[in-house]
């Protein structure tokens, strides 16, 4: 039984969902016999969903190997933004694979308005159990966080920084950029938001190329934009000659990897938390950091590195 796995866009994700996939196979799939598990998909299928970029493909490939191991039927269907897959869960998603403050703060945006108070803190476990009231009312639950964690970040060229004297986001204060970053970005506290609120940078214009995306790098690297959105783990940005400047009035919140379970499925299966907690208490952040590494720079397929890294870390 073979992992589906397919990418699609805002308006084809719904009807994706609803009707039966003739998707691409993924290299999570293994067959019994032939090294996977003899149970393999008896427990039926398990659809996971989340962002297209390089981590969250990584991620959503490790979640359906774990769980095809553990004899689940995987598909993974992967989409541009976090308001599109959330407009679907828990009805038509399971699982997927989230980031602690992110998806605290935008349920907390969601529920109790875009002026609300952000509700996370530095401790992701707090900040899980703050969140109770907000989780139960979209109907997920949030499983066990792992010690790895990866916030958004903004890099500018190498080239910027050492003319500007820019090595921090303070530096930029009162300086007019463009900023190339995910479709979402506007008012987003970690975001655009917090640019311009917390540290007074003119954001003048939002090109919406996609988070770490090769548009985004080469935006900046043109010229075409100042400053650029990306994640700490970003294992790309030297060879690119780019570089982070540090967040060093702490716009960021605590983003612990968590896998985020639609409560409904999680008390029809409560056996699927036992692997994507295994899975969560093993990676680090030096290990997202790498496998990222090896899928942008070394140009391996986010399901290959997934796939070996289950294997010598033992959970496959």
């Amino acid at each position: 039984m073979q992992t589906r796995r397919l990418l699609v866009g805002v308006v084809a994700l719904s009807a994706a969902l609803l009707t039966a996939c003739g998707s691409s196979s993924s290299s999570t799939a293994t067959e019994p016999g032939a090294g996977g598990s003899s149970t393999a998909a008896d427990k039926g299928p398990v659809r996971i969903s989340g962002q297209n970029f390089t981590e969250a493909e990584i991620v959503a490939d490790m979640y359906a190997a774990v769980l095809q191991k553990a004899g689940y039927d995987p598909s993974v269907k992967l989409v541009d933004t976090r308001d599109v897959y959330m407009k679907l869960v828990p009805d038509k998603i399971d699982v997927v694979p989230e980031y602690t403050g992110a998806i605290v703060e935008f349920l907390n945006g969601t529920y109790n308005g875009s002026d609300a108070k952000p509700i996370t803190v530095s401790d992701p476990q707090q900040t899980i159990d703050k969140a109770k009231p907000l989780l139960e009312k979209k109907g997920v639950t949030l499983l066990d966080p792992s010690p790895a964690t990866d916030s958004n970040a903004f890099f500018v060229t190498k080239k910027y920084s050492e003319d500007n004297g820019v090595t921090t986001l303070s530096g930029l204060k009162g300086k007019s950029v463009t900023l190339a970053a995910a479709p979402d970005c506007k008012g987003r506290l970690d975001c655009e938001g917090g640019l311009t609120s917390a540290y007074g940078i003119k954001v003048t214009k939002i090109l919406p190329l996609g988070y770490a995306s090769q548009q985004t790098y080469d935006s900046v690297l043109k010229g075409e934009s100042q400053l650029g959105e990306t994640s700490t783990t970003d294992g790309t940005l030297e060879s690119q000659g780019l570089v982070l400047l540090d967040d060093d009035q702490h716009i960021q919140p605590a983003q612990n990897l968590v896998p985020m379970v639609s409560s409904a499925f999680l008390e029809a299966h409560p056996d699927v938390a036992e692997p994507l907690n295994a899975l969560m208490a093993k990676l680090t952040t030096e290990d997202l950091t790498k496998l990222n590494a090896e899928v942008s720079v070394d140009r391996q397929k986010p399901e290959d590195v997934a796939q070996q890294w289950l294997s010598d870390a033992g959970l496959i």
